[in-house]
C-alpha cells in the first residue's frame, strides 16, 4: 500500500515522504488518517535520540484517529465506516524499499493494524472532538500514575511540568476533588492548567517554587508527580513533599542514569512510583469516555492544527527548541476529520 508519512533521518532533518505499508491481511484492519497527535515529550525524545526504538529513518507517532477503510475477514468487532482511536502502524518502507522504524508510526495517512495488540486500536466514542481524541495517550499516562498513586479527596498534589502529561495529571486529580498546584515555567501552560482545574499555578522562572507550595501546604504536598522527565529538576520536586507523602516519576528520563540527593526522600520516608506507559485499554478508554462526556475539556490545550506538508517545519521548530508557544498539537490528515473547539 503506498501512502504517505512524516520520516526523520538521523540528522534530524523532518519531511513529508512516500512510503510503502504492508497490504493488510485477514488478522488486520486498514485505517485512513484523520487526526495524529504529536507528542513533544516521549516522540522528541526518540527523535534526539535520548531513547530508541529502532534505527533512523524514524516515523514518530504513537496516537491518531481514523476510519476503518479495510477490515479482514478474520477481524471481528470492526467494520468499514468505524471511526477509531489507535497506537499501531509497526511496518513501513520508503518508496525505494528502504526500512523506515515506525515508532509506531501513527504519523501517516494510513496504518495496517492488528487489532489484537495490546497497543492497537479500539472504537472511538460518540461525541468526542476527532482532534483531542488524537491526543489521547498523554492524559491515559498521566491518569495511569494517579491511579498508581491513588491521591484522595482533600489532599494536596504538586504537577511539577504542565506539558500534556502534566496536564493529564491535573486534570485527573482535580477530578478526584484534590487540591491541585500546578508548576511550570510557561504561563501559557499555566493557564491550560488552570482550565483544566488547577487550584494554583506557580511559575517557577519567576517565583520560589517550594516557598508558595509551603504556604499552601506549609508539610509539603501529599503527592508531588514530577512530570517534567527532567533528570536535574527532580531533587526540586522531591523537596516539595511532606513527610511520609508520595512521589511519582511521571517523566520519562531517557536511557541515561539519573541520581537524587538520596536523604531529603529517605528521611521523609516517601513513597515513591514509576507509572510507565499508558496503563493499556482501561486507561484509554477512561480518558476517552471523560472527553465523550465533556468532564475532560482536551479540546483547550491543542494549540496548533497544522496539514501534513506544514508538519515538517513544526517538528523542526519543536526540535530547535522554537515553538514554546506549542502544547498540544495534531496534524489534520483528511478533509472529512471534524474538529473541536479552538485551543489557545
Amino acid at each position: 500500500m503506498e501512502t504517505r508519512a512524516i520520516l526523520c533521518d538521523e540528522q534530524q532533518h523532518f519531511a513529508l515522504e512516500e512510503v510503502l505499508l504492508p497490504d493488510p491481511g485477514p488478522n488486520h484492519l486498514a485505517v485512513r488518517a484523520l487526526f495524529s497527535g504529536i507528542s513533544i515529550g516521549t516522540e522528541f525524545a526518540l527523535i534526539r535520540n535520548k531513547i530508541s526504538w529502532g534505527p533512523y529513518p524514524l516515523c514518530t507517532g504513537y496516537q491518531a484517529v481514523g476510519v476503518v477503510e479495510h477490515a479482514g475477514a478474520d477481524v471481528e468487532g470492526f467494520r468499514e465506516g468505524d471511526r477509531v482511536y489507535y497506537r499501531d502502524n509497526k511496518s513501513m518502507k520508503r518508496a525505494d524499499g528502504n526500512a523506515v522504524s515506525p515508532v509506531t508510526g501513527t504519523h501517516c495517512a494510513y496504518a495496517v493494524i492488528d487489532p489484537k495488540n495490546t497497543h492497537g486500536v479500539a472504537l472511538l466514542p460518540a461525541g468526542v472532538a476527532e482532534d483531542a481524541a488524537s491526543l489521547f495517550v498523554m492524559p491515559a499516562v498521566g491518569l495511569y500514575g494517579v491511579d498508581m498513586a491513588n491521591p484522595r479527596m482533600g489532599e494536596v498534589a504538586v504537577v511539577y511540568g504542565a506539558g500534556m502529561i502534566g496536564l493529564g495529571v491535573v486534570a485527573a486529580c482535580a477530578h478526584r476533588g484534590c487540591v491541585v498546584i500546578a508548576v511550570d515555567i510557561n504561563d501559557k501552560r499555566l493557564q491550560a492548567a488552570r482550565s483544566l482545574g488547577a487550584d494554583y499555578t506557580i511559575n517557577s522562572a519567576v517565583q520560589d517554587a517550594g516557598r508558595e507550595v509551603m504556604k499552601i501546604a506549609p508539610e509539603g504536598a501529599d503527592t508531588v508527580f514530577e512530570a517534567t522527565g527532567i533528570p536535574d529538576l527532580i531533587d526540586r520536586a522531591v523537596a516539595l513533599c511532606r513527610p511520609y507523602g508520595r512521589f511519582v516519576w511521571q517523566g520519562n528520563y531517557g536511557a541515561a542514569p539519573v541520581s537524587l540527593h538520596f536523604l531529603p526522600p529517605h528521611g521523609r520516608r516517601l513513597t515513591m512510583y514509576f507509572p510507565c506507559d499508558d496503563g493499556l485499554a482501561p486507561c484509554r478508554r477512561a480518558v476517552l469516555k471523560n472527553m465523550a462526556m465533556g468532564t475532560l475539556k482536551w479540546e483547550h490545550v491543542i494549540t496548533h492544527r497544522v496539514a501534513p506538508e506544514e508538519a515538517p517545519t513544526l517538528f523542526d521548530r519543536i526540535n530547535r527548541n522554537e515553538a514554546p508557544d506549542v502544547i498540544g498539537a495534531v496534524i489534520r490528515w483528511s478533509e472529512d476529520a471534524e474538529e473541536g473547539l479552538p485551543g489557545g
